[in-house]
């Protein structure tokens, strides 16, 4: 399996969805349980725009043992699919479940916050958004302000 899936991976960094795709689907008949097959099946379905695709990869994968840093990709990919295909309960539950398991691991809080917008949590969203610039920016103008926009984000709708 292990040649065929750096076949797969190999065309699907090359920009071959379509044959990694179908090296994956075709190997996944000898192996349909196998979490990494099923996680970049997922992969090269999203590569391709097919999120309503990907989702039984991704999910078949989650629930097979994926690990490290490919469940954290995996958690990532399913929940931005439930979120493009309009499963924004199913996404936040996801990412909700995802920041638990890689709390250190940033670029889950942001793609959960597009699911809070999608879910009309407009303020907590942009909450969100501010304290991770303030917390994580290089930039030393925002530092100079990570206080007050830290502050700003608890009372966005107040009139001072």
């Amino acid at each position: 399996m292990s040649d065929i899936l750096d076949k797969a991976i190999e065309l699907r960094k090359s920009g071959n969805f379509e044959e990694s795709l179908k090296l994956l689907i075709e190997e996944l008949g000898n192996n349909s349980e196998s979490a990494l097959l099923n996680y970049h099946a997922a992969w090269a379905c999203d590569c391709l725009g097919r999120e309503k695709d990907a989702a039984p990869f991704y999910e078949k994968a989650i629930a097979n043992g994926l690990s490290g840093n490919d469940l954290r990709d995996a958690y990532l990919g399913l929940g931005s699919t439930y979120r493009c295909v309009g499963k924004y309960e199913e996404s936040l539950a996801l990412f909700e479940k995802a920041i638990m398991s890689f709390p250190n691991d940033k670029e889950l809080v942001v793609f959960r916050t597009l699911t809070l917008y999608n879910l009309g949590k407009h303020e907590e969203s942009f909450s969100t958004l501010l304290n991770l610039l303030a917390d994580t920016t290089n930039d030393e103008g925002i530092k100079g302000y990570a206080s007050v926009l830290k502050n700003y984000s608890k009372c966005l709708s107040k009139i001072w």
